[in-house]
């Protein structure tokens, strides 16, 4: 059944009264009179704050690994003091522990360009950590060093594919193959061990002292020693 109007449309277009009169017959007027002339405007409801979402009564078996969120910024790693390019470290880590090493410069990622020379005492250009060395009050003049070519990516390793094995040398060991060392290398290591060497050599008995291994013996205190 259709909703009576108070006003009915008498021919199509055509209602019975007019606008006018239909606006003093709600007593729009007296609504707008009581509002100092205009009409009361509402604010709209803020909308409701979304209901919690409930947590599900099932689970799935397997864990779902989520990333974790990483704001931390890498900082670069602040260089000792002690430690400065000429200084001779002493090596606590490592294949070459207790070696006498001289410190070229910091590379990047935070880790110290060392060198034995590789002549004196077998090391080679090689990274090592500051945590495991101690610095001593050695010096060695590196003046005529160049070591602008050397950073982190020189020292990176290829990857290498791994191979599969066949079924008749699944239970057979692995024959090692001698990787023998690029010619480049051994190159840059003349370069660096040249010049470096004629300062060590200007040295009395520095060059027997890089080329001696550190060790402590019965009765020596470390916190009382001076390097």
């Amino acid at each position: 059944m259709a909703a009576k109007t108070r006003n009915p449309e008498l021919i199509r277009g055509v209602r019975k009264f007019s606008r006018s009169a239909v606006y003093h017959k709600r007593g729009l007027w007296a609504i707008k009179k009581k509002n100092g002339g205009q009409f009361p405007h509402h604010e709209k409801a803020s909308a409701a704050a979304p209901a919690p979402e409930k947590a599900p009564k099932f689970y799935p078996a397997d864990d779902v690994k989520k990333p974790l969120s990483n704001t931390r910024k890498l900082k670069p790693t602040k260089l000792r003091a002690s430690i400065t390019p000429g200084t001779v470290l002493i090596l606590l880590a490592g294949r070459f522990m207790g070696k006498r090493v001289v410190f070229l410069k910091q590379l990047p990622s935070g880790l110290l360009l060392v060198t034995g020379p590789f002549k004196i005492n077998g090391v080679p250009l090689r990274r090592v950590n500051q945590a495991f060395i101690i610095a001593t009050s050695t010096k060695v003049d590196i003046s005529g060093v160049n070591v602008d070519k050397f950073n982190d990516k020189y020292f990176a390793k290829k990857a290498e594919k791994k191979k599969k094995k066949a079924e008749d040398q699944f239970f057979e060991a692995e024959k090692q193959e001698k990787v023998s060392l690029p010619a480049e290398r051994k190159d840059d290591q003349k370069a660096v061990d040249t010049p470096l060497l004629k300062s060590v050599e200007s040295v009395p008995d520095l060059k027997y002292y890089l080329g001696a291994r550190f060790s402590l013996k019965d009765g020596m205190k470390p916190h009382e020693l001076v390097f």
